[in-house]
């Protein structure tokens, strides 16, 4: 009987969360710098303006959280700063900056995820009272789910833009079919919901 490898869950974490992360970061790929910035929904959704987000919070649950600040600069979390101003670039903060800073984030995040135990204790100030005492175990969980989340708007966003779907670029998780495929798959849906409204 083989006997099977010993189960490391912080790893197993870690290595969902990068999956997330790469999914997110490839939205970016073969686009123009106003396809990555422009607002594709009324709430301004747009693909460096996820990025942006999400890089910056892995700063927060993985540095402030554990006692762990990274020293990089957040001025769109500072006091006045414009609310929302993490969910946009703006034209000055070239894609570069903005990929380095999720870069930044991620070797920041890994230290402290390399440097603590699954059970580590942490406090984000950030959240309500009763709630603030965490685990590194909750903190892996919860920006997993949070990268997921934003890497699906990513995935809408990118669909608009250019059509481009899927779940990474080696594997899109999509069914095999042409153009004339998904238009007819598309029509089928909406058809079945218009039937839907009229009973």
């Amino acid at each position: 009987m083989s006997r099977m490898t010993e189960w490391d869950p912080k790893a197993e974490l870690h290595r969902y969360l990068q999956t997330a992360r790469e999914a997110l970061l490839w939205k970016l790929d073969g686009l123009s710098e106003y396809d990555i910035r422009r607002p594709l929904t009324p709430t301004g959704t747009n693909l460096l303006g996820l990025v942006k987000h999400v890089a910056s919070v892995e700063f927060g649950y993985f540095g402030e959280t554990f006692g762990r600040p990274s020293g990089e600069p957040l001025p769109w979390f500072e006091e006045g700063a414009e609310p929302n101003a993490d969910m946009w670039a703006t034209a000055d903060e070239s894609r570069e900056d903005v990929i380095g800073l999720y870069h930044r984030a991620w070797a920041h995040a890994d230290a402290t995820i390399d440097a603590l135990a699954v059970d580590a204790i942490g406090h984000v100030p950030w959240w309500r009272e009763g709630r603030r005492q965490v685990t590194l175990h909750l903190i892996l969980i919860h920006m997993i789910a949070e990268t997921n989340r934003h890497a699906g708007h990513a995935d809408i966003v990118r669909e608009l833009i250019d059509g481009a779907a899927g779940l990474r670029k080696e594997n899109d998780n999509l069914p095999e079919g042409d153009q004339a495929w998904w238009e007819e798959y598309r029509g089928r849906v909406e058809r079945a919901a218009r039937e839907a409204d009229q009973h």
